[in-house]
């Protein structure tokens, strides 16, 4: 089973012709989209990946806001979504369902707040607090976590503390870094900063000890063409053992 978790930058625009052809290339079982809109572009994606095949889907998107940036979980199996994290104003920014795949799956979907906003270390507790409780059934946190661990998911110093914190708490409840699970301590960088150049790695899948054990590969992808012409986010592509 191949997941594919992608920030696609603004809702696509022109670029999601593109993006939707990219997808296919990946074959992925289940999508896992950040700043996926209400707009034509997102809803035109939508509607594509449906009719590949991933025509069971849940979103954070909203008609009343189309331009909001949020969430789109779109499997080949049944979603039933969970409990909301977060306050109202950042609702959009969790989905957490559960996947009915023959040993069914818990995912939650997430894009954190930057730092600028003044809640991303409240939103990242909010989630820690919700899968703490995530026990019974294989699990996983994936998306766009605007964080890294420092010193070796940043070209130059940028995460702190609170960054530190947040991966802390997963290691604790037994999660591990699924990337950090199959390639060590490689380096890889998911975004590039606009202004400096400087890459960081800001996309990550979480696994809980019961998924562990069917993580087989982890790879990140900008996909075809240059780097950041489809995204200024490369996609994280898991593949998980039956």
């Amino acid at each position: 089973m191949r997941l594919v978790s992608w920030n696609i930058r603004a809702g696509g625009g022109k670029r999601i012709e593109r993006i939707a052809a990219q997808l296919a290339v990946w074959r992925p079982d289940i999508v896992v989209l950040s700043e996926f809109r209400a707009t034509p572009p997102s809803r035109w994606l939508a509607d594509f990946v449906g009719n590949y095949g991933l025509h069971h889907q849940r979103t954070t998107a909203s008609a009343v806001d189309p331009a909001r940036n949020a969430l789109l979980v779109a499997s080949r199996w049944p979603l039933r979504r969970l409990s909301h994290v977060g306050a109202s104003s950042d609702a959009h920014r969790w989905l957490a369902v559960t996947v009915a795949t023959p040993t069914p799956i818990q995912i939650g979907a997430l894009h954190v707040p930057n730092k600028a906003t003044g809640r991303k270390y409240a939103f990242q507790h909010e989630a820690l607090s919700v899968v703490s409780r995530w026990r019974r059934r294989p699990a996983l946190v994936v998306g766009d976590t605007n964080s890294g661990r420092a010193g070796i998911d940043e070209e130059v110093a940028c995460f702190g503390a609170g960054e530190e914190r947040f991966f802390d708490g997963f290691e604790e409840l037994g999660w591990t870094d699924a990337f950090r699970q199959v390639r060590g301590r490689a380096r890889a960088y998911t975004w590039y900063s606009p202004n400096g150049g400087n890459g960081f790695r800001l996309d990550q899948a979480m696994v809980n000890p019961r998924l562990q054990s069917h993580v087989e590969r982890v790879a990140y992808r900008w996909g075809r063409g240059a780097r950041g012409a489809l995204s200024d986010h490369a996609a994280l592509l898991v593949d998980l053992a039956d």
